[in-house]
Formats: structure tokens, C-alpha cells, sequence
């Protein structure tokens, strides 16, 4: 089986001067499957600074690795708590939006998008594992079980939320191409994602306890300076930043379309 399509360029800016960063055993995630290699190679573009997996995986690697969900990613998982989670996300959004349609792109356990139903908002749910779409269907909501890019709905929504997806997609700028045509004028874009150049990173770096270097599902490792900069190249406006919840040393970036 081959495991990895390997990028031959920086996946954000193109460069092809990279060069080998570090390498991360991932045999301890929760999703690791002995037919996967156990160590990621990261590296990094002479150019832009960024920070990525040497390669992403195949359909058939993908098939592997989607065959489990942890249980933090099911819909409905601890939801009474995550509900407080997903009302603070929801509550830096009202000061641009208030209503309308909310596409919560890999929806996972769901909180963020019942919250925002609970708000007021219209929401929809995309999520590659089917069994997830189908409960989240089941209770009455739209759900997309497809790739984001295969969505047609041009100036459809108010508000997308990435959380904690951008530094799973392959190609992130075509996820923010796509986002940014599904977007209504001034729409919202809520994104939420580990940031390599806070100091909690730099912290778990120097202790050797960096959860994301051996995290199988990330392709990348952002920092605020370089999404932000990506964002503007595709259309956005940063409007605010902020630390995220969810997940340790994360970020929050709130933009909005130009």
C-alpha cells in the first residue's frame, strides 16, 4: 500500500526549498493502525516559515485511519459540559452575526453546531465519518457526509467554522477558496487550530512533551503570524484572536470576508 502523497512543494506559498525539521513517533495515538508507518517526518519551507507532515495520506492510508473515531469526536459526547465550550466560541461570533445560516465544517461531537441551533442560528454539519452524519441527520439537521469542496451553495452562509480542521486538509488554501465562495458578504469564518509560536508550545517543545509532532490526523502546524497572513491572501479580514478551549495550546481567529 503506498501511505503518503509527498508534497514536492510548500503546500501554502509553493517553494521547493524544504528542508527535513524533525521526525515524531505516532505510535502511541489513539488511532494508530500497525499498517501505518510509526513515525512522522516534519518539515519545513525556506520561504514561508511554515511547518508540515512530508507527506499526506492516500484514500486507501485514509481508509485506515478513519476506521475509528476517538470518543471525544462523537456526536453528542459530553455534551452538557461542551455546551459551555461551544457558547463562548458562539458568543465572539455575535458581535458580526447573529443568526442565519452556521456551516460547522467536521462537526465531530456536535456541540458547537446545537449550540448555535440553541442561539438562534441555522445549522449545518459536514463531517466525513458517516456514522457521526447520519446521527446528526437523524436529529433533524442538514448533514453533508462529502468533502467540503464538493459543496455548491455560493454565498450561502453567514458564518463556517474550521475548528480544529484546518490543519488536517491536505491543501489548505483550497479549503479556504471554497470557504471563502460559500461565505455571504461579510460572513463570519471561525477557525480554531494548535499555534506553534505561543509560548505554552514553546513550553511543551523545551519539555519534550508536544502532543502535535506525533499527531497522525495534522498535516500541519500553524502559527497565528502565518494563518493570518494566509488568510488575507484569500480574501479575509482577521478580526480577532483568541485562546482556544478545546485543545491544548490552540488559538482562535476570527475573520471575516472581504
Amino acid at each position: 500500500m503506498q501511505e503518503l502523497e509527498l508534497y514536492t512543494a510548500c503546500p501554502l506559498c509553493d517553494c521547493t526549498d524544504l528542508a527535513d525539521l524533525r521526525t515524531a513517533s505516532c505510535a502511541g495515538h489513539g488511532l494508530y493502525n500497525p499498517a501505518l508507518n510509526d513515525t512522522l517526518l516534519w518539515r519545513t519551507c525556506a520561504a514561508c516559515g511554515h511547518r508540515f507532515r512530508s507527506g499526506f495520506y492516500t484514500d486507501e492510508a485514509c481508509q485506515l485511519l478513519f476506521s475509528g473515531t476517538h470518543d471525544n469526536q462523537r456526536l453528542g459526547h459530553d455534551y452538557e459540559a461542551q455546551r459551555w465550550v461551544a457558547a463562548r466560541m458562539i458568543e465572539k461570533v455575535l458581535p458580526w452575526r447573529s443568526s442565519g445560516p452556521w456551516l460547522d465544517v467536521g462537526f465531530g461531537n456536535g456541540a458547537l453546531l446545537l449550540t448555535a441551533l440553541e442561539y438562534g442560528f441555522t445549522p449545518v454539519g459536514i463531517d466525513l465519518r458517516t456514522d457521526n452524519a447520519a446521527a446528526l441527520a437523524g436529529l433533524g439537521i442538514e448533514t453533508h457526509a462529502q468533502p467540503l469542496e464538493t459543496l455548491d451553495f455560493p454565498g450561502r452562509f453567514n458564518v463556517i467554522s474550521l475548528a480544529d480542521v484546518l490543519e488536517h486538509t491536505p491543501f489548505p488554501r483550497l479549503v479556504l477558496s471554497h470557504t471563502h465562495s460559500m461565505l455571504a458578504p461579510g460572513g463570519v469564518l471561525f477557525l480554531s487550530m494548535p499555534n506553534a509560536e505561543s509560548p505554552l508550545w514553546h513550553l511543551l517543545d523545551a519539555a519534550g512533551a508536544n502532543p502535535y509532532w506525533g499527531e497522525l490526523e495534522h498535516y500541519h502546524n500553524f502559527t497565528r503570524t502565518r494563518l493570518e497572513a494566509l488568510l488575507r491572501q484569500h480574501g479575509f479580514t482577521p478580526m480577532r484572536y483568541g485562546v482556544s478551549e478545546r485543545y491544548r495550546a490552540c488559538m482562535e481567529v476570527i475573520a471575516l470576508k472581504d
